[in-house]
């Protein structure tokens, strides 16, 4: 990994509290999402979406509440409705988010409105909230599927209007990275404004595209923890976060120690448990259960993980799985963190009757590895003390 960065700046929007919330099923209360954010704060993440301020008084009570108790800037979501504007800035936020839909589709189907009138009503919105004093954040929604002369169109004249950032989301989850990569750089070509993106997962590419928008000249990316979102989810924080740490060789000033942690909390608050194969943070994704690869890893994690990423760079630990595909080598180190001391023979005859165990009964747990080694009498450390004293 020595040719790193195509990327010199990167900033994390966290939007698990408004867009991570819309998992279907999903609900953060009052407490969940005070405690969400609070953990996102002292990680020193760059901007929380805390929430719709408009959608209720309780959702407006939240946002309003994280905005006064957070170091990081706090974002909250409006559409180009005057209404919704003025709760967001009555929420105290530091960063309005309005957005419009500018696809066709979106436009004629959901808004049930016209191109002239969403352009009108972008611009009148982010005039709004900089009229107040605010900053403003414009997402042209569903971007990646409108046109482009017309997606110009919008962004020249939301830049004209004053907009501080402009979000290119990928609302319905069909970019491919270079694709995206290309629109990102288009609209760069029309703006000032700082650009930041917003995928969705719905071709397991979220990440791949928020990257590919970054490698594109994009400097902020919208992220959720665990990737939880609308349908397939979005461009999971701690993905985000580690492949610019880690692939990227980028300094983003999140303290990524508290990675797992945070993915463990929003797994518990959203009901929403974390696959093993998550990338970062499932169960398995510092563990190994081959035979080649823990004896790599053993002797070198590099051999068979990243190289650029430890499990305690994230919170978490490596793991020597036991299973029919454990070697020796995972064995005698099992043993040895149990406290036993086996000879060569010993530590094959253990791998063996584990293995065989492993084929008909599935897991083997730490009290197993025991029996087996008890089974072999495995002297312990203590008992090898004793008979070489």
């Amino acid at each position: 990994m020595s040719d790193q960065s195509e990327i010199s700046d990167a900033r994390i929007f966290d939007t698990t509290l408004r867009d991570g919330e819309q998992s279907p099923r999903t609900s953060f209360d009052y407490d969940d999402k005070r405690e969400i954010a609070a953990l996102l704060d002292e990680m020193g993440t760059h901007v929380i979406e805390a929430g719709f301020p408009a959608n209720s008084d309780a959702e407006f009570e939240a946002v309003r509440d994280i905005a006064a108790n957070t170091d990081a800037t706090v974002c909250g979501l409006a559409r180009v409705v005057d209404s919704d504007v003025e709760a967001a800035l009555d929420a105290g936020v530091g960063l309005v988010h309005v957005f419009a839909s500018t696809s066709d589709v979106q436009i004629e189907d959901s808004m049930h409105s016209t191109r002239e009138e969403v352009l009108e009503r972008s611009v009148a919105a982010v005039e709004q909230v900089r009229d107040a004093g605010a900053n403003v954040m414009f997402s042209p929604m569903d971007a990646t599927r409108t046109d482009r002369d017309y997606l110009v169109e919008v962004v020249e004249a939301v830049d004209d209007a004053g907009v501080d950032w402009i979000n290119i989301p990928d609302t319905c989850g069909v970019a491919t990275p270079r694709r995206f990569a290309d629109l990102v750089a288009t609209v760069r070509e029309h703006t000032d404004a700082g650009i930041d993106v917003h995928t969705h997962d719905d071709f397991g590419m979220a990440t791949a595209n928020a990257l590919s928008g970054f490698e594109a000249g994009a400097t902020q990316a919208q992220v959720s923890v665990n990737g939880i979102g609308e349908r397939a989810g979005n461009a999971a924080y701690e993905e985000v976060v580690m492949a610019l740490e880690g692939a990227y060789g980028v300094e983003t000033g999140i303290d990524t120690t508290y990675i797992r942690e945070l993915a463990d909390l929003v797994a518990e608050k959203s009901d929403i448990p974390i696959p093993a194969n998550k990338p970062v943070v499932g169960a398995n994704a510092f563990s190994h259960e081959s035979g080649i690869h823990a004896a790599g890893v053993i002797e070198n994690p590099a051999t068979f993980e990243t190289g650029v990423m430890d499990p305690s760079d994230v919170g978490g630990e490596r793991e020597l799985v036991l299973g029919k595909h454990t070697g020796t080598h995972s064995v005698r180190e099992r043993l040895h963190e149990s406290g036993y001391a086996p000879s060569d023979d010993q530590v094959v005859a253990v791998t063996k009757r584990l293995k065989e165990y492993a084929a008909e009964n599935g897991r083997v747990t730490a009290s197993d590895l025991e029996r087996f080694a008890d089974e072999a009498d495995v002297p312990t450390e203590r008992d090898r003390a004793e008979v070489d004293a």
